[in-house]
């Protein structure tokens, strides 16, 4: 089999892609915007307890065209996994929407001209379920409308990315094959030892640093569940041309249901967990299909609550919560 490349491989959810294909006996080829995040993705992979002799680590950056035909270069199947994600939305849209679409193009157009046979990108629930629905009830034939003014510019910038990438492989019919997965919510353990995207709300709530919490109700995915369902998407055939919804099994929960679940999990080092919700009115019910991933990919999600007490075990023992 040829090299697999992934994008964004130094991150929260590509490192644990890589690990999967590793150890799935894959050859990889990563690309960070650094050259100096080798040594990360090599500790995580020695954390993960996968073998990096068949890793290659290459540098190229979602905003520019250089590097990218070098990377896709000789490879079979492409996980684009890479996106910006902001500690905080920015005020101009543009600052996430340019980066998220301009690179997508960019590495599915390496990816044709390098003949790869299927590309599998990481989209995200934002770019399904964000645009109200008398009822609050998600398949993968949801979209989130990007011209809705209400909309924040992070879940813009993924429908947008999302749809620019449907758009391109129909602007090329025959050719190169797209899977498209939509996680929810992504929390479980991580590799690497920097707090990423969704774990610094994690280690706000466990520490009680979160003056309140959200009255919002979504979707829990495991990182380790959409890393597998990235290797299923690729190696599924009838996978092709398709988007898939991923979360645990059983019902969508809320931010106080998440910090019940944390404090429950901590015990005694629970004491400061942000418990207090923000006014408001309680969320509407939602629920979310995770069937087509499980019936099509044969994919098989833990359960909400193993992931989120395994998530604050990664933290603890990485010496990244602060707890009594």
């Amino acid at each position: 089999m040829s090299r697999v490349l992934v994008t964004g491989g130094n991150g929260y959810l590509g490192t644990q892609v890589i690990a999967a294909l590793l150890r799935n006996g894959r050859e990889v080829r990563a690309t960070v915007r650094s050259a100096g995040s080798e040594a990360e993705i090599r500790e995580a992979m020695r954390r993960a307890g996968a073998d990096a002799a068949g890793l290659e680590v290459v540098t190229a950056d979602l905003t520019s065209d250089d590097g990218w035909a070098g990377a896709a270069a000789g490879v079979e199947e492409v996980h684009h996994v890479a996106s910006p994600i902001p500690p905080a939305q920015p005020e101009d849209p543009d600052e996430l929407i340019v980066p998220a679409r301009e690179g997508t193009l960019r590495v599915l157009g390496a990816a044709r001209e390098a003949g790869a046979r299927r590309v599998v990108l990481t989209s995200s629930f934002a770019a399904v379920g964000y645009t109200p629905k008398p009822v609050r009830d998600y398949t993968e034939a949801d979209w989130t409308d990007p011209d809705d003014p209400r909309l924040p510019p992070y879940p813009r910038s993924k429908a947008i990315a999302e749809r620019a990438a449907w758009d391109d492989l129909y602007q090329h019919p025959g050719g190169m094959e797209l899977v498209v997965l939509n996680p929810t919510f992504i929390i479980g353990p991580t590799l690497v030892s920097t707090l990423r995207s969704s774990l610094v709300a994690i280690k706000a709530i466990a520490e009680g640093t979160m003056a309140a919490l959200h009255r919002q109700r979504f979707g829990v995915a495991d990182v380790r569940d959409v890393a597998d369902a990235h290797l299923k998407a690729a190696a599924t055939p009838d996978a092709a041309n398709k988007r898939y919804l991923l979360l645990a099994d059983g019902p969508t929960i809320t931010w106080l249901g998440l910090a019940e679940a944390i404090r429950g999990h901590l015990g005694a080092a629970g004491t400061h967990v942000t418990l207090q919700e923000a006014p408001g009115e309680d969320p509407a019910p939602l629920t979310i299909h995770n069937d087509r991933a499980k019936q099509e990919l044969g994919w098989k999600p833990r359960p909400a609550p193993t992931t989120i007490a395994e998530t604050l075990d990664s933290l603890r023992e990485l010496g990244l919560l602060s707890l009594p």
